[in-house]
């Protein structure tokens, strides 16, 4: 299957690093334009300069702005009218207790992994709407379905994305414009990283780290390892393709078989 994206333009919220950053260089090679997005302009240089680096004749541009709030998506707006293939990636997670989850954590576990994505996609897929033409999703995770008891919070607010994706897909029926979501899986990320640290301890190696991560808290994991962030970069890339204009208002798995269950 050729993948080509040449001539359509690409923005990625939070993409300056782990699964983002492998979404924006999986978008590049296709042939988008692809906008980067983070909060400081030296991460964003960063990132497009990684993604340069492996597609030496991309086109890549960067966008700094927190997009969790209403005055970073403003800024992007400003910076970027139009966009054709949009990925509301940008998300926060970590381990707490439940009943040590306070409102405030809440809010910004809700503004920066739900609201974001609702911002962007209530100003760019009207656009797409208009021209008869446009890619979104929404970055899930396996733990929007096998709530995690370790961060509750994270995985409700993951839930909610899959209810946000489907309603925009409906919203849009019959225009041209596709909106999915993508449960993805434990993903070795800088982030993940130190995660697994803080559920396992710092003795021993990496690989023996994931392995006891895997064994004692993703043990349904039938891929029995963390994934790739170009693994899941290989399924965002197909779904802003011309290829994927039947798939609309579903939640594709890249979980590495994490949640046991047959159906999403």
């Amino acid at each position: 299957m050729q993948i080509d994206l040449s001539g359509r333009t690409a923005f990625v919220s939070g993409s300056t690093q782990g699964i983002g950053l492998a979404i924006a260089k999986g978008l590049a090679a296709a042939g988008a334009h692809v906008y980067v997005n983070g909060r400081s302009q030296e991460r964003v240089d960063e990132a497009i300069a990684a993604v340069l680096a492996g597609h030496p004749a991309g086109k890549v541009s960067g966008i700094s702005a927190d997009v969790s709030t209403a005055a970073g998506a403003k800024i992007v707006f400003g910076a970027l009218p139009a966009v054709d293939i949009l990925v509301n990636n940008l998300g926060v997670f970590g381990a707490t207790d439940v009943f040590e989850i306070d409102d405030e954590l809440w809010q910004h576990f809700w503004d920066t992994n739900v609201l974001s994505g609702v911002r962007l996609t209530r100003h760019y897929a009207q656009g797409m709407r208009d021209r008869g033409w446009g890619r979104v999703q929404f970055i899930a995770s396996e733990s929007a379905v096998v709530i995690p008891v370790e961060m509750v919070h994270y995985g409700v607010t993951k839930t909610a994305l899959l209810g946000v994706s489907r309603g925009y897909a409906k919203a849009l029926a019959g225009t041209g414009v596709t909106v999915n979501s993508v449960i993805v899986g434990p993903t070795h990320t800088e982030g993940v990283e130190e995660f697994v640290r803080e559920l396992v301890g710092d003795d021993g190696t990496w690989e023996e780290a994931e392995a006891q991560f895997i064994a004692e808290h993703r043990p349904t994991s039938i891929i029995q390892r963390l994934l790739d962030p170009a693994e899941v970069a290989n399924m965002t890339t197909y779904l802003a393709s011309e290829q994927a204009s039947g798939t609309t208002g579903g939640a594709l798995r890249v979980d590495g078989g994490q949640a046991d269950h047959i159906l999403p």
